[in-house]
């Protein structure tokens, strides 16, 4: 069965006061993830990757060797980025947990310093890719940072948050200020409830 673009989970412009303007939306979730889709469903028709999950499909074509990824894992690996995505930012006031920020104190030293380091790795990704908040294997929270599409699916972990760095997620609203954008995605984007679910 072939992948599809999932609704977003709000308004196009249920974000725009909060810095992420409808015309982002349109652009990034209407074009940018449906490509994905598409291109992603024609990559894998009559290969063995037909049926299997996001998650199978992004185990078995990452290559850790490569500089380049092939096409099937650049697209799919896009796909469930921008799933994620979505589901992990949203138009309420968006309060922290408390069981999120007592791991982000143990794991970071304060919230702060946690933001800090997830604002450092957004903006020193060169060119496009992600800034994440991951779960290690061994259950400690790290700040990692990703090229192009690769994710921590690749790496056994699990993503709790995750930005996407790519020009065309702030390009409209931010211009060429990745950090101003990184900022605004912390202090008023971010599902915090959403983020504290994925422990």
């Amino acid at each position: 069965m072939a992948f599809e673009l999932p609704d977003l989970p709000y308004a196009h412009d249920a974000l725009a006061s909060k810095g992420m303007s409808a015309e982002t939306l349109e652009f990034h979730h209407d074009k940018h993830h449906n490509a994905y889709v598409v291109n992603g469903n024609k990559a894998i028709e009559g290969t063995q990757w037909a049926g299997k999950s996001l998650e199978e499909i992004i185990q078995g074509t990452y290559d850790a060797s490569a500089v380049a990824q092939n096409g099937i894992f650049n697209n799919i690996s896009q796909l469930w980025n921008h799933n994620q995505f979505w589901e992990m930012m949203g138009p309420g006031a968006n309060a922290m947990p408390s069981e999120l920020e007592k791991a982000l104190v143990e794991n970071f030293g304060s919230v702060d310093k946690f933001k800090d380091e997830f604002k450092a790795a957004g903006a020193g990704q060169f060119g496009s890719g992600w800034a994440w908040l991951v779960k290690a294997k061994d259950g400690s929270l790290k700040v990692t940072k990703t090229e192009n599409g690769v994710n921590p699916v690749c790496f056994g972990q699990t993503t709790l948050l995750g930005c996407d760095v790519w020009e065309h997620s702030y390009y409209i609203d931010f211009r060429n200020a990745r950090p101003d954008y990184l900022t605004n995605f912390l202090d008023n984007l971010v599902n915090w409830e959403n983020v504290a679910s994925r422990m």
